[in-house]
């Protein structure tokens, strides 16, 4: 098992990877940019190195820095976390030139499976269905044209390198398909520094789904079930959940063996997650039918409720695989039980069509008690900065059944209070007030009818019962007033955690901290 380990990320991921390194006692070595320096990660993390200023392409996304890091740190191995350059198979090939361990998939099946076409050649070689579209990428417009008149309107165009809904364009007749046509490619080169693009069929209001993955290497794969990820907005996930609502566990079944072929036929190992889209179907001998859609080449964000269902720690299981160790598990000794969402809380207006809010922290009351789980990096006083995504935390709620685990999601969010900044809680409350929702009637489309709604007034809740109390009201509408108009309101500060916190720092100046 390594010694050491190099977490080449930040935020509430650098923070999950570190807690799990330390309870397997594993020294973790973090990396910081300027404004991270007094980053949660940091203070926690054994070592920390400063690696460039704050713009993400003169610190987190340097390989070369990663890897002088990595050596100075003496560091056996290399966790890249999710986002930045967790799926870029430049990394894990740096990193085996460099001798050191890689955790998650080789770079070759990251570059395979990393490319949204020879993904769709690898999972209908596996004899997995697949979404109705190009085998290859687009040359031109007029080919774009001729390949959307035969597959039929609505089509979506999508980055052949992309992810994340980064360079996709749904596209519901000739006349949008240039202009979309040109946005695409122009959004899939800034983002990925490719602009090719594919054509597949647009599925009508379809569910996402997708199967966790482990493989070691030593030819072993198994699938850990699913998360439905229907909640979206503009392709960006909010709101996850494991099992899926529709599921069944014959669907399960199938949809798991179906993603085993295409991660064996991809020579894939370590955690990875197989997408598809889902849609009821009456003639269908499961009730649905399944089509694959892409290969996630890393950890998810979602990956806890994978974790609460299956009682599996998912970064744990990443590092033993890395290490060499043989698959723990055999795919009949996986069993499911509960049910589990999350919530990604982010420093976001959802009023204002989720604009990034960042700023200080002037208060945080996270919420606690059975089946509520927070992964989150943020604390009083820190300040959200405004170069990376404004993640803030992840909020997960464990039940018996989806009943039990939504009641418990509605007193978690009723309990979470961060001050001095906007965050989208106000619109996840807004969300469990939706009958479809509770119902478990999802799709990918859902968020978006829901946000060209005009919100109905609601009674003002503190934890949940009416607001009676005129001293309460008066707090809330003091701490609305200041969050909007920018203000910072004094809050109690504990003298143990202030002086805690300035001795970390003062840390910060010696010994491996640079």
């Amino acid at each position: 098992m390594f010694r050491k380990i190099l977490i080449a990320n930040r935020g509430e991921i650098a923070v999950r990877i570190i807690r799990a390194c330390r309870e397997m006692g594993i020294r973790a070595a973090a990396v910081y940019s300027d404004v991270d320096r007094a980053s949660e990660h940091v203070l926690l993390a054994d070592e920390a190195y400063a690696i460039g200023p704050a713009p993400s392409t003169e610190s987190y996304l340097r390989i070369d820095k990663l890897i002088e890091v990595a050596r100075r740190a003496q560091a056996e191995a290399l966790h890249p976390g999710y986002g930045f350059l967790a799926e870029n198979p430049a990394l894990p090939r740096a990193c085996r030139e460099s001798g050191i361990v890689f955790i998650g998939p080789s770079a070759e099946a990251m570059e395979l499976m990393g490319s949204k076409t020879a993904a769709r050649e690898v999972a209908a070689r596996a004899g997995a269905p697949v979404v109705p579209g190009a085998k290859e990428a687009l040359g031109s417009l007029a080919e774009a044209g001729e390949r959307a008149a035969a597959l039929g309107y609505p089509v979506l165009l999508k980055a052949v390198a992309g992810g994340g809904g980064k360079g996709m364009r749904r596209v519901e007749t000739p006349a949008e398909l240039a202009a979309a046509f040109r946005d695409a490619r122009s959004e899939a080169e800034n983002a990925f520094g490719d602009a090719s693009l594919y054509l597949e069929k647009y599925l009508e209001r379809p569910r996402h789904v997708e199967i966790q993955i482990l493989g070691d290497l030593h030819g072993h794969l198994i699938h850990l079930g699913e998360r439905e990820c229907s909640l979206q907005r503009r392709h960006q996930k909010l709101v996850e959940e494991s099992p899926s609502p529709v599921m069944t566990a014959e669907l399960r079944a199938a949809m798991g063996e179906a993603a085993v072929r295409i991660a064996r036929a991809g020579g894939y190992t370590n955690a990875g997650t197989i997408e598809f889209l889902v849609k009821r179907s009456e003639g269908a001998p499961l009730g649905c039918e399944f089509f694959f859609l892409e290969v996630n080449a890393r950890l998810q964000v979602e990956h806890p409720v994978t974790e609460l269902v299956t009682g599996l720690d998912l970064v744990k299981e990443q590092i033993r695989l890395a290490a060499g160790e043989p698959l723990a598990y055999r795919q009949e000794d996986i069993q499911w039980r509960g049910h589990a969402l999350e919530c990604r809380v982010y420093a976001e207006d959802a009023e204002n069509n989720f604009f990034p809010c960042p700023g200080r922290i002037t208060r945080l009351e996270r919420p606690a008690g059975p089946g509520v789980r927070v992964d989150g990096y943020v604390y009083e006083g820190w300040n959200v900065p405004l170069e990376y995504d404004p993640l803030l935390a992840k909020l997960i709620c464990w039940g018996n059944d989806r009943a039990e685990a939504l009641a418990r999601l509605r007193r978690a969010l009723d309990e979470y209070l961060i001050g001095g900044i906007q965050t989208n809680l106000p619109f996840f409350r807004r969300l469990l007030d939706r009958a479809e929702f509770v119902r478990g009637e999802l799709d990918t489309e859902l968020i978006e009818r829901m946000l060209d709604e005009k919100p109905a007034a609601a009674p003002s809740r503190i934890f949940g019962t009416p607001v009676v109390d005129a001293a309460a009201v008066a707090a809330a509408l003091t701490e609305v007033t200041a969050a909007t108009n920018g203000l910072r309101l004094a809050a109690p500060v504990s003298r143990w955690k202030q002086a805690a916190r300035e001795a970390a720092l003062r840390r910060l100046g010696s010994g491996p901290r640079r």
